[in-house]
């Protein structure tokens, strides 16, 4: 691999994912500099659940390559967490906060060793990060939804990883779950952490991130928030609804 590519967390070259023949990503090119917040943004339909997916190997490519510092994301796991969207969870299964943060020390520990003292100290600073510790024993189904968020969100902090992958961490959750998703993004960030948000209010992405990515089954545009995220920008990802949009 040459430096160009080790230089990137993800590096996204020629990315195309179909289903059933009909491209959900059609030849996605993507670089996310090291130390960035980046939002993936587009309608619905548009492609930013699968490449977060793709870029996690949890669906197949047809075409292209993902890359984590220059390998592939098989080689790399370790480096990467990922916050799933808080529907795609079964949220009944009988566990409790803290349970939830733990399995996100697994990928250094492996599924045999037990969490030590050092791992349970972990993830309750993980849980503290989010406001939640204080429910560690709380069962996750008599958590409100944002709190499971913000549970989920410790899962990953539990990780100590590299990147961020997080899909919609921001739906449906009140004022409270908000602020922390946004202190934590920054927190990440000043410790030189890449997070990527698949992100739907975008209102919000000048004052949460600093790069973007406009998506729409292809890549329109993506860099910095002020060069990219422009109306003419806006206006070929959605169309004529993005002025509805940013005056909601």
């Amino acid at each position: 691999m040459t430096e160009h590519h080790d230089r990137y967390p993800i590096m996204v070259e020629d990315l195309t994912v179909a289903y059933r023949e009909a491209p959900v990503l059609w030849d996605v090119d993507l670089e996310v500099p090291e130390g960035t917040l980046m939002a993936i943004v587009g309608p619905n339909g548009a492609g930013k659940s699968t490449l977060i997916k793709a870029i996690l190997g949890l669906i197949e490519s047809s075409a292209g390559q993902v890359l984590i510092y220059g390998k592939p994301y098989r080689q790399q796991r370790q480096k990467v967490a990922y916050v799933p969207q808080r529907g795609s969870v079964d949220w009944d299964f009988p566990t409790n906060a803290l349970d939830v943060v733990l399995m996100g020390r697994y990928g250094a520990l492996g599924w045999v060793r037990r969490p030590s003292a050092a791992d349970r100290a972990i993830a309750l600073d993980a849980l503290k990060s989010v406001g939640m510790e204080d429910y560690a024993n709380r069962q996750i189904s008599q958590l409100s939804g944002g709190q499971q968020q913000r549970v989920f969100l410790a899962r990953a902090l539990a990780q100590q990883a590299q990147i961020y992958l997080m899909d919609e961490p921001f739906q449906g959750v009140d004022a409270t779950t908000e602020k922390t998703i946004v202190d934590v993004l920054r927190s990440l960030k000043k410790a030189n952490k890449t997070v990527v948000v698949v992100h739907h209010d975008l209102q919000t992405v000048p004052e949460y991130f600093d790069r973007v990515l406009l998506l729409n089954v292809r890549a329109i545009a993506s860099g910095p928030v002020e060069a990219v995220f422009t109306p003419d920008n806006l206006r070929r990802a959605y169309g004529g609804k993005v002025e509805l949009l940013l005056n909601k």
